[in-house]
């Protein structure tokens, strides 16, 4: 009775190019998405008198809101630019160029990707596109973590300020800054997947040319036989 030694075969590689590409794409678009979302909510800061119970504030970028159980969720928004507070402006900045950063990002990226055709030959303007959409969607990211960051701090130094009497109501995190840091670090986790993506696809590039380049043609075939043993 003979049994066969088997060679181990090859597994299947989960993470190729292509599921890296589309994984992390997907994810900077969500958090491209939640960031657009958040800039235009007006629940960055929370308020509730304790005189008045009744009563809660909530104040973003954009709007300034007070509910009542009488009248409900009332927003205006701020009238004057120039009247903002400088954090309140340059958060609004901020937001707005990592809308716009994040955009241009995803859709470079999105042309870079593998399977998407753009022409034919274009295996070099791909992968820099794929480099300008990483880039871009980093930028994004971080101008969404500087200002719900920058806000959080000011925020926390008022909130502790010994000059302000103590039955004076301070501002608090609400749940659009959760939600920004939430969006930022999807942002800056989908950019720097698409860093690796390139990575893994000039690493199979390498390979492929190693097996066909002339040198490696030229080596000697030698036949491989299946062992067997005699039980």
């Amino acid at each position: 009775m003979y049994r066969e030694r088997k060679e181990p075969e090859l597994t299947m590689v989960l993470l190729t190019t292509k599921i890296v590409q589309r994984a992390s794409l997907f994810v900077a678009f969500g958090g491209l998405v939640t960031t657009f979302i958040t800039t235009f909510l007006p629940l960055w800061k929370t308020m509730n008198s304790e005189l008045n119970e009744m009563e809660n504030w909530y104040e973003g970028l954009w709007h300034m809101c007070i509910f009542t159980e009488e009248v409900g969720l009332h927003c205006k928004a701020f009238e004057s630019l120039l009247a903002l507070p400088p954090v309140t402006l340059a958060s609004r900045i901020l937001m707005c160029v990592s809308i716009a950063t994040g955009f241009l990002g995803v859709l470079a990226a999105f042309f870079g990707l593998d399977g998407v055709e753009i022409g034919a030959g274009r295996d070099r303007l791909k992968r820099g596109l794929l480099i300008l959409g990483g880039v871009l969607i980093w930028v994004s990211g971080l101008t969404t973590l500087a200002p719900v960051s920058l806000i959080a701090y000011v925020m926390v130094v008022e909130f502790w300020d010994g000059g302000l009497p103590d039955v004076m109501p301070r501002w608090e995190y609400g749940e659009a800054m959760f939600s920004a840091w939430f969006s930022g670090l999807l942002l800056v986790i989908g950019g720097s997947f698409i860093f690796v993506a390139v990575c893994m696809r000039d690493h199979e590039e390498k390979q492929q040319r190693e097996i066909f380049s002339p040198a490696h043609e030229l080596q000697p075939r030698t036949q491989h036989y299946l062992k067997t043993e005699v039980l």
